[in-house]
């Protein structure tokens, strides 16, 4: 089992792609201050979001937001106006590029990068040219990383989108911090690739029954909002369920794939962000699922 080789990273804990639908601001980024901190901030890049944490000691910053996006250079210059303290850590929430690509101006600075030990080793064997490769890692159960007096946890929950996601929680802020499979009250992208089922929807239990009470999600939710909550999590996770269901049924009268995606209709979350772009592809995803085992 490894762990995280620096004094910075403490202990092992034993507890525990795009959105569906973002409006990007007009604006290509900003940074805002998460009210009620002393130091939580987020950058957003047009339609993608990073946490960054400012201490005394220096700055926490996750997913520099990549994929032929030149936001690294914006996201330094944007924690320099706050402060001229170094950037320590850089902690990626998973390997899918849009959100960790181009990291390599926080390297040139010193920062160490971390990351699910899977997604360091998917990474590696991928070798693309504009992706910093982890220095350290977290393992299956998980660690913690401590820096003037403000601890991240950085947990692995299993499964869900992909299988090397880190969900970072702030126990003293009550905010966490996750990407790609928790929507502000939306529907998933597309045919949501790269998602296991059921397992995300395990992990999105899991985070429920967690002790938080902002979600700061990788995207910013419809209208650009940019922080969530548990009521968040639960319509996503109620109309995954509710969606399973239909689809199980449509597969055992023989209608995936085309006649489920004509016929099956959630009139009551049809008001969920994303929702007519991007049914057919969920019940396709289902679909594959339920009629094919994958």
């Amino acid at each position: 089992m490894s762990r995280l080789a620096t004094a910075a990273l403490a202990g092992i804990l034993t507890a525990a792609a795009l959105p569906a639908f973002a409006q990007a601001p007009a604006a290509p980024f900003s940074t805002t201050k998460v009210e009620g901190t002393d130091g939580v901030y987020i950058f957003r890049y047009q339609g993608h979001q990073a946490m960054f944490i400012v201490t005394p000691d220096g700055v926490i910053a996750t997913d520099p937001i990549g994929e032929r996006r030149p936001a690294a250079a914006a996201y330094i210059a944007e924690i320099r106006k706050i402060t001229q303290a170094p950037i320590k850590y850089v902690v990626y929430s998973h390997s899918h590029y849009d959100h960790i690509a181009g990291g390599k101006p926080f390297k040139d600075l010193g920062a160490v990068f971390i990351a699910q030990r899977r997604a360091k080793s998917l990474l590696q064997k991928r070798n693309a040219p504009d992706i910093v490769i982890p220095d350290l890692v977290v393992d299956d159960s998980g660690s913690k990383l401590e820096l003037g007096g403000t601890t991240l946890e950085l947990l692995y929950l299993g499964k869900n989108h992909g299988e090397d996601s880190l969900i970072m929680r702030l126990p003293k802020e009550k905010i966490i911090f996750v990407v790609d499979f928790l929507p502000l009250s939306g529907t998933q992208f597309r045919i949501m690739a790269d998602t296991y089922l059921p397992d995300q929807e395990d992990s999105m239990k899991k985070i429920l029954a967690m002790d938080w009470d902002r979600l700061i999600s990788g995207h910013p939710g419809a209208g650009g909002r940019q922080i969530g909550n548990k009521d968040d999590v639960k319509a996503d996770l109620d109309y995954m369920l509710d969606l399973s269901a239909a689809v199980k049924k449509a597969t055992e009268e023989g209608k995936c794939y085309a006649d489920a995606i004509a016929e099956i209709k959630l009139p009551k979350y049809e008001k969920l962000a994303g929702y007519e772009q991007n049914l057919a592809g969920n019940i396709e995803r289902y679909c594959d699922f339920w009629n094919r085992g994958i």
